[in-house]
């Protein structure tokens, strides 16, 4: 979301504003990296607990996440500055950087693991020290290849209303992109009370459901920085075509995807379970049989959503975001106690669909102002 302002004003030709964007989101990023750490790091354990982790693995799960905490730091720099140099119209750059970092991390797990003989924290060290050399590689591109975003000493004089439109745009999309991980943690406890085959049911599906779901998501991070470079710029035409033809194909992709979940399902989810697991199998088939089918809920709310965002309309999307999150937490408590596990498996397109409908209306009306002033350019 720090890197919104920047796009608006790279769209806009205003290099002295992009670079104090830079600056106010810098500042910010490394302000909530110190914030997180000194919080997440103190009550991993607490809520392990509370999310009825069983006792046999709670010692590794802690010891995997308190890890990942401690270096957090490194994926939020990693993500502001791909975010950033995407802002500016490079978007291949920040792909290969990230995958030398998932190259990178497969090898340091079979070292940290395999060479060294470290258990779960030696993978989640793996992760943030690719994390951090993807930090490197993107402080290395600034400096040699994009001027624009070398800041001086009155770049970093900035001001609290330049800081506070970073935070109007940044925390709701924070918010917004948490929700799934604070469902999910909901929708864990529930299915903890389940029993193991559930949770290896989910877990696996999981697996093929966030493979799924990132052309999806992709496509909304994109809509965020076309939309806030165009919107700067007063290019109000192509907003209108862009999100009309990326609508096109994230539903294209969604049934695409939502296809190959309900026909090949079960041959997917046997790549992560053990022989024998028939019935973990039929379990973790219904979940990506009701996910897959409403997936084109999913691709249109990433699209118009990240459209708003990138426009600096965050009231609409943050009240979806609370629609989405409140439908996850009751339809996961309720109807996993009186359906089962397919209640767990509604929850999310439920929220999907929840949040959809604000979205929906909010961009239409917002479509046509774009138009109106279009026609005033």
């Amino acid at each position: 979301g720090f890197a919104i302002p920047t796009a608006q004003a790279f769209g806009a030709g205003a290099p002295a504003a992009v670079r104090r964007a830079v600056a106010a989101g810098t500042l910010l990023t490394g302000g909530f990296a110190v914030l997180l750490t000194a919080v997440a790091v103190p009550v991993a354990r607490p809520l392990l607990e509370l999310m009825r982790t069983p006792p046999e693995i709670i010692d590794d799960a802690y010891l995997f996440i308190v890890v990942s905490f401690w270096g957090i730091a490194a994926t939020m720099f990693f993500n502001f500055l791909s975010s950033t140099i995407r802002a500016l119209g490079d978007s291949r750059t920040p792909l290969v950087f990230l995958a030398i970092s998932c190259v990178l991390n497969v090898v340091l797990v079979i070292a940290f693991i395999a060479g060294l003989g470290m258990g779960v924290d030696g993978a989640a060290l793996a992760t943030i020290t690719s994390q951090l050399v993807s930090v490197l590689l993107c402080l290395w591109l600034v400096q040699k290849k994009m001027p624009t975003l070398h800041l001086s000493r009155e770049d970093w004089k900035v001001t609290r209303a330049e800081l506070a439109t970073q935070l109007r745009i940044g925390l709701p999309m924070a918010f917004q992109s948490s929700i799934i991980a604070i469902g999910t943690i909901v929708l864990q406890y529930a299915l903890n009370g389940l029993g193991a085959e559930s949770v290896g049911a989910y877990t696996a599906a999981q697996k093929v459901d966030g493979l799924a779901m990132a052309p999806l998501a992709s496509f909304g991070l994109a809509m965020a920085t076309f939309t806030a470079q165009n919107y700067g710029a007063r290019a109000y035409g192509r907003i209108r075509t862009g999100v009309f033809q990326t609508c096109l194909m994230s539903v294209g992709f969604a049934l695409a995807i939502g296809l190959v979940n309900v026909l090949f399902g079960r041959h997917l989810i046997r790549l992560f379970v053990g022989p024998g697991e028939e019935h973990v199998v039929e379990l973790a088939q219904t979940f990506l049989v009701v996910n897959g089918s409403l997936y084109v809920a999913l691709g249109l709310l990433f699209v118009l959503r990240n459209t708003l965002q990138g426009m600096g309309r965050s009231l609409v999307p943050t009240v979806a975001g609370v629609m989405e999150l409140v439908t996850r937490v009751v339809a996961a408590l309720v109807l996993a106690s009186h359906v089962g596990f397919v209640g767990v498996c509604l929850a999310a397109p439920l929220a999907w669909v929840a949040a959809l409908v604000p979205v929906w209306v909010s961009y239409h009306r917002r479509r046509r102002w774009l138009a109106e002033e279009e026609t005033l350019l």
